[in-house]
C-alpha cells in the first residue's frame, strides 16, 4: 500500500465555489473505506459571467493553469468547467485535453489529464447510457450547446431544463437539496441516467444518491463523472459511498481496454 497520497489538481475557473469542495468531499469519503489519501490543489482562470465571451477568454487561460499545476507534479489533472469546452463545438473536449497534455508533458510532469466535460461524457458510456434528461444552470442558448455537443457524442437527450442563471457566483450559492424538487419537473421517462448538474458550478452532491433512490435511475453529476474519471486515471477502484451509481463499483473498467466492464 502506498502512503505518499495522490495529488489531485484541478484548473477552475476564478469564481468556482464548488468543483475545490464536492471532489474532496467524495475522496474524503473514499478514505473512510479505501487506504488511498489524496491532497488537493488548483490553480485559476479569470471569469464571473458565463457568456461565450468569457469562456472563450477564459479558455486562453488553461494553458498557464497546466504549466502551475505541472510544477506541483500533480498525479491527475482537469479542467473544471464543462460549459467552457462544449461550447466550443462538438468534440473540443479531445483537442483540449491534447493542448494540455503538451504543455503538462513539456513542464516535465507525468499527470494523466482530462476534462471534465470529457468526463461527463465518458461517465455516461461506461454506464451504456444513450437517453439522458439533464439540469443545468446556464443561460438556454448555453444549455442548447450542451445538448448539441452530448448528443454529437451519440447519447440521446430526452429533456433538458435550465435555470438561466449568468452569474457564475450566484450558480454556486444553489441550494443543492433544491434539484430535489426541480428533478420532479424533469422529464425522466425511460431514460438511462439522470444528469442531475450538467456543471461543475451547481453544487449537487448531498441530492445525488437521495434522487437516485427515489428515481431508480442511475444519477450522475458533471463532479461525480470527474472524480470517477480521476480514480480510474489513477488506477483506483471507482468507489465512494453515497455517491450514485457510477462511484457504486456496478461500472469497474476492464483493465485491458480502458472501458466498462460489465456491472456486476
Amino acid at each position: 500500500m502506498t502512503t505518499t497520497p495522490f495529488r489531485i489538481g484541478q484548473i477552475v475557473p476564478s469564481s468556482n465555489t464548488t468543483m475545490e469542495t464536492e471532489i474532496p468531499t467524495m475522496l474524503r469519503a473514499r478514505e473512510g473505506i479505501r487506504p488511498e489519501r489524496f491532497t488537493f490543489h488548483s490553480s485559476r482562470m479569470r471569469m464571473h459571467k458565463v457568456t461565450r465571451e468569457e469562456l472563450e477568454a477564459m479558455n486562453q487561460q488553461g494553458l498557464r493553469c497546466a504549466a502551475e499545476l505541472a510544477d506541483a507534479r500533480v498525479d491527475v489533472m482537469s479542467t473544471a468547467c464543462l460549459v467552457a469546452i462544449m461550447a466550443m463545438g462538438p468534440g473540443y473536449h479531445r483537442q483540449v485535453e491534447r493542448e494540455l497534455q503538451d504543455v503538462v508533458r513539456a513542464n516535465g510532469c507525468d499527470a494523466r489529464v482530462m476534462t471534465s466535460a470529457g468526463a461527463l461524457i465518458e461517465g455516461l458510456q461506461i454506464m451504456g447510457a444513450k437517453r439522458i434528461s439533464l439540469l443545468a444552470p446556464y443561460m438556454r442558448p448555453l444549455t442548447d450547446l450542451v445538448v448539441e455537443y452530448i448528443e454529437h457524442e451519440g447519447i440521446e437527450v430526452v429533456d433538458a431544463r435550465c435555470f438561466e442563471i449568468a452569474d457564475n457566483l450566484e450558480v454556486g450559492r444553489r441550494d443543492p437539496l433544491q434539484l430535489m424538487e426541480d428533478v420532479r419537473k424533469l422529464n425522466t421517462s425511460g431514460v438511462d441516467a439522470v444528469v442531475l448538474s450538467a456543471c461543475v458550478q451547481m453544487p449537487s452532491f448531498p441530492a445525488i444518491q437521495r434522487v437516485e433512490d427515489r428515481l431508480g435511475t442511475p444519477v450522475v453529476s458533471t463532479a461525480v463523472c470527474t472524480a470517477r474519471r480521476m480514480l480510474d486515471h489513477l488506477g483506483l477502484a471507482p468507489v465512494v459511498p453515497n455517491a450514485g451509481a457510477l462511484l457504486s463499483g456496478r461500472y469497474p473498467l476492464s483493465t485491458a481496454t480502458g472501458k466498462a466492464a460489465a456491472a456486476y
